[in-house]
């Protein structure tokens, strides 16, 4: 083996075994709790997002298409809320289709969006990121 092959071996060998303390103190580490769980409800509205392909045109946390707004904080808007969500799902607009859902699918899809609202801002400037990796962010129920 020449010295050029064992310095190259060398090297990918320290950069395998720092990957490797990288992930085990990274995937070892006790610091995420997710923020909440879903209800029974909020699982059947968030599966109506996604059969019916609603990522395509609306956004949560800025993730989705670009065609419809943002819906992240649609819930708590004081100008908009629950009643807003299902006027809009019952008679859409020019670019939003008409969905025949039932009472109990769009009760579904406002809780899914009421479980969305309550876990943050979007746009959040108030995040961090931790040494571990994890970015923290302010939660609306954070005192």
């Amino acid at each position: 083996m020449s010295k050029i092959t064992r310095k190259y071996f060398f090297v990918i060998a320290m950069l395998l075994v720092l990957f490797s303390i990288y992930n085990y103190f990274i995937y070892s580490a006790e610091s995420y709790t997710p923020s909440s769980a879903l209800t029974s409800q909020a699982i059947e509205g968030q599966e109506l997002w996604q059969e019916n392909n609603c990522w395509s045109c609306h956004q949560l946390y800025g993730l989705g298409g670009y065609l419809g707004p943002d819906l992240t904080n649609v819930y708590s808007n004081i100008d908009k809320g629950p009643l807003f969500i299902k006027a809009f799902l019952n008679s859409g607009v020019s670019s939003m289709p008409k969905f025949n859902f039932s009472e109990g699918e769009k009760d579904a899809i406002i809780e899914y969006l009421r479980i969305v609202d309550e876990t943050g801002y979007y746009p959040n400037f108030d995040a961090s990121i931790e040494r571990s990796g994890w970015v923290k962010i302010k939660y609306k129920d954070a005192k």
